[in-house]
């Protein structure tokens, strides 16, 4: 690491979390449910962290072989996982209510963000480490490297959310993951000595433009399979399986593709197993991008849908909701 060390860069999410917190306040709106009056679900969130852990320790210590404590954890996992949806299916005031799921689009549509997210964070966790060891980059060009993905998403979000609107969820939810199946595949070219403006810049510039294509579209599909009073829940469903993907995917990609403890420090370990992470990833990509255009209907995001038509446009992060003008669906456009 340059500087003073690894633990100072969670200090940077500080002033974005100020920054996230004053822009909701000031322009979120409320989605509270009027019908729900009931109490927090301490004993789902509980469960449902203690499986999240569970899993995630299992899949990490599987990397060094199956352990005693890494079969402990993944069994207890798997089983906390099915006494939440017991105590979910039962609860009268659920965290996750299960009836969510009873929409074939929200079910198929959180089922690509799993798809999607896990490669990407499968992506950018090794590329950065292939881009260090391997192609002798430092680790502040190494983030810089991937720049353009941000760039691209911020100034195209915007136009992307409108052409989900124009034809339908189904093209963008199916040509985005394709397109950054093939970023991930012209990532194969980055190896020792790679040249950041013919091997990284082409790779990283196709994946931004297709997680451009994809983020918008796939966050308004998602609050358009269900009534508007249950946007909020939603959303953070939907960002909860991206983050649980994720999670999974950092702690299962790098064991299955034959990376774990001191092999990270070895440039031609690192490299083998980047090529069959890419690939891992790839995968992945492409089943998201088969299971949107098999599942998505290409009207998802007609006026019959209950929030599919909201007075703005799509600009949102991933998983985030469309921002509605305070004065109601009469008013003039805004822009999330």
């Amino acid at each position: 690491m340059d500087g003073p060390g690894w633990r100072w860069i969670f200090l940077l999410n500080l002033p974005l979390a100020a920054v996230v917190v004053g822009v909701t306040v000031r322009h979120v709106p409320e989605s509270r449910d009027p019908d729900e009056q009931g109490r927090f679900d301490v004993l789902g969130a509980l469960l449902a962290a203690l499986a999240l852990a569970g899993i995630t320790y299992a899949l990490t210590e599987a990397g060094s072989g199956l352990t005693p404590g890494a079969v402990v954890a993944g069994l207890a996992g798997v089983a906390l996982t099915a006494a939440f949806v017991l105590v979910e299916h039962r609860s009268p005031n659920p965290m996750l209510p299960l009836s969510l799921f009873r929409s074939r689009l929200f079910t198929s549509v959180n089922l690509v963000t799993l798809c999607v997210y896990a490669a990407f964070s499968g992506v950018f966790l090794l590329l950065t480490v292939q881009l260090q060891i391997v192609a002798g980059f430092t680790p502040l060009l190494s983030g810089v490297a991937l720049v353009p993905i941000t760039v691209l998403m911020l100034l195209f979000s915007g136009r992307a959310g409108q052409f989900g609107r124009a034809v339908g969820p189904r093209l963008p939810l199916t040509l985005g993951p394709l397109l950054v199946a093939a970023g991930v595949l012209l990532m194969l070219r980055i190896g020792p000595d790679a040249n950041y403006w013919l091997d990284v810049l082409p790779a990283v510039t196709v994946q931004g433009a297709g997680m451009t294509l994809l983020v918008a579209p796939l966050t308004a599909t998602v609050l358009a399979a269900v009534d508007v009073r249950r946007a909020g829940i939603a959303s953070g469903v939907n960002n909860a399986a991206a983050r649980a993907a994720g999670l999974f995917a950092v702690a299962a990609i790098p064991p299955l593709a034959g990376l774990s403890g001191d092999a990270y420090r070895i440039p031609a370990e690192v490299d083998s197993a980047f090529r069959t992470s890419m690939l891992i990833c790839a995968g992945l990509l492409v089943t998201g991008a088969v299971l949107a255009f098999a599942t998505v209907r290409a009207d998802a995001l007609t006026p019959a849908h209950p929030i599919a038509e909201p007075d703005c446009d799509w600009y949102c992060a991933p998983t985030s909701p469309p921002i509605h003008p305070d004065e109601g669906p009469a008013s003039s456009g805004r822009t999330a």
